[in-house]
């Protein structure tokens, strides 16, 4: 590998982590921004959804942006305005501003992902791109595991605004060398499709906006998200026919899911968010609310799911090359359903020993998967459309993880709803079990007391049950991938991808 790649790979694999692990890193601080900013646990939550809104509504613009104005300077703007945004959130001394800076931060960070994607597979030759996407997908993966842990410890040790501050050095880094290493695109002439551009981004803006606050609001007994609903499913249809049918130049061209690889890369990407992303926010909640370890101690338990990536990535990236992807996507799904298996045995007992072989073998699923399927994407589509199919790739693995930790969370929530309805009807006076164990605390089956223990008590044993539920409908998500594995084209082996017109006719 030559220093150009080397330091080409450094400037964008920086503003990818950079981007990526902004999604996480605030969640633990949350908290503390909600004491200073004078915001209630409802609305601090925006600072969030801003920034998700605001990200996918942008991403499938990367295409766009890079054919109008050059693919080097959408990479300097984009790095330099997610740096000053970033700045901006860590001064920010209102709520107002706080959101509206997120709101920013979201649209300039929404290409960063896709763009580092696109350049990582143009400056390495078609033969080595299962390396460029394991060095991608290290970035894409263990960022967002490590956001926690770091997040945790910059709130505790210095000041929940630093989770914002360290995007500095880290942005100035990736522009510098971005400046001098990256290479141009040529610049093409293209029109912006208004009308396309405002139903999408209709569209994704009021389906992430349900996604994320589905849960916490019940769902479809807002009004608010029934609206949101309604909109979205509405706006989808609109820009679907409208692309397809008018004779104008479409935002994106959707003839890119001709290819079958693609197409059933994106699938599998969408359902993987339940059992990857989706179990990644349970493991959390699990090991801080059930356990009750320390935001940063939880973070080190999960740790050896982000070792067991990285490791497993670099092992890939050398060999998806010469083993069928489809293989390592097989395993990749056998590893993760086992991991998940094994969370379906654990309960308020287990050390912080039962953990690590579970989250190893979930990590090492994330790595046989996440690195095959990202080069599976793109080893069929010209590089000519990769911008393009980037950002879209990168919308689908946002919205999809968006939509796994949603479906998951909801089923938690109903099965800790459903089985504390069914056990709470034995806290009666006349259960024997009730007063042998109130009995060695001097408490008895009718005192205030001795109840609010037992309910406490039933609480707690229905959420262990309604963890192993979830971690099953998890396990079950993975193993009903497989089908999809049987739609994948094994490429021709070849240094470079067909130049046909396929995806972009």
């Amino acid at each position: 590998m030559n220093s150009n790649r080397i330091l080409t790979s450094v400037a964008v694999m920086a503003a990818t982590i950079m981007q990526v692990l902004d999604t996480t890193i605030i969640n633990v601080a949350l908290p503390n921004m909600a004491g200073q900013l004078d915001a209630t646990p409802d609305n601090i939550s925006w600072v969030l959804t801003s920034y998700l809104i605001a990200s996918a509504i942008f991403m499938p613009l990367t295409g766009f942006f890079t054919d109008r104005i050059g693919q080097k300077r959408f990479l300097l703007i984009s790095i330099a305005g997610f740096v000053a945004t970033s700045a901006l959130c860590g001064m920010a001394t209102s709520l107002f501003e706080m959101v509206l800076f997120r709101f920013l931060q979201g649209v300039f960070g929404a290409s960063l992902v896709p763009l580092s994607q696109s350049i990582m597979l143009q400056v390495f030759p078609g033969e080595q791109r299962g390396k460029a996407m394991a060095i991608w997908s290290m970035g894409v993966m263990v960022a967002p595991i490590m956001g926690p842990t770091l997040g945790g410890w910059l709130t505790e040790e210095i000041s929940w605004r630093w989770t914002f501050y360290i995007n500095l050095p880290v942005g100035i880094v990736s522009f510098i060398l971005a400046m001098r290493y990256v290479h141009d695109t040529p610049i093409r002439e293209r029109r912006m499709d208004w009308l396309g551009f405002a139903s999408l981004a209709a569209g994704i803006g009021a389906l992430q906006l349900v996604l994320d606050r589905g849960n916490q609001d019940d769902w479809f007994s807002s009004q608010t998200l029934v609206i949101a609903s309604i909109v979205s499913v509405l706006a989808f249809l609109f820009f679907i026919v409208y692309t397809i049918t008018g004779k104008h130049h479409p935002l994106f061209d959707l003839r890119i899911f001709r290819d079958r690889n693609y197409l059933v890369a994106s699938l599998i990407m969408t359902t993987i968010g339940i059992g990857f992303f989706g179990g990644m926010l349970l493991q959390s909640l699990f090991l801080q609310n059930f356990l009750g370890y320390p935001t940063f101690e939880a973070g080190l338990y999960m740790a050896p799911r982000g070792l067991a990536s990285f490791l497993v990535m670099i092992f890939v990236g050398k060999f998806v090359g010469k083993i069928p992807p489809r293989n390592f996507i097989f395993v990749g799904i056998c590893a993760s359903v086992a991991g998940n298996f094994l969370m379906t045995r654990f309960t308020g007992e287990i050390t912080a020993t039962d953990l690590i072989v579970p989250m190893m073998l979930q990590g090492m699923g994330m790595g046989l998967i996440f690195v095959p399927i990202s080069t599976l994407a793109f080893t069929t589509l010209p590089k000519e459309v990769a911008a393009e199919a980037a950002g879209i790739y990168s919308l689908i693995r946002s919205v999809g993880s968006a939509l796994g930790i949603s479906i998951l969370a909801t089923y938690f929530s109903r099965s800790t709803q459903q089985t504390w309805s069914l056990l709470r009807g034995d806290i009666t006076p006349y259960n024997e079990a009730l007063r042998n164990y109130l009995g060695p605390l001097h408490l008895g089956a009718q005192d205030p007391q001795g109840v609010a223990m037992a309910a406490g008590a039933v609480l707690h044993q229905a959420q262990n049950l309604a963890y192993i539920d979830s971690f099953w409908f998890a396990t079950t998500n993975f193993v009903l991938m497989l089908p999809l594995l049987l739609l994948v084209r094994t490429p021709a082996k070849s240094s470079a991808p067909p130049q046909h017109a396929s995806a972009a006719e």
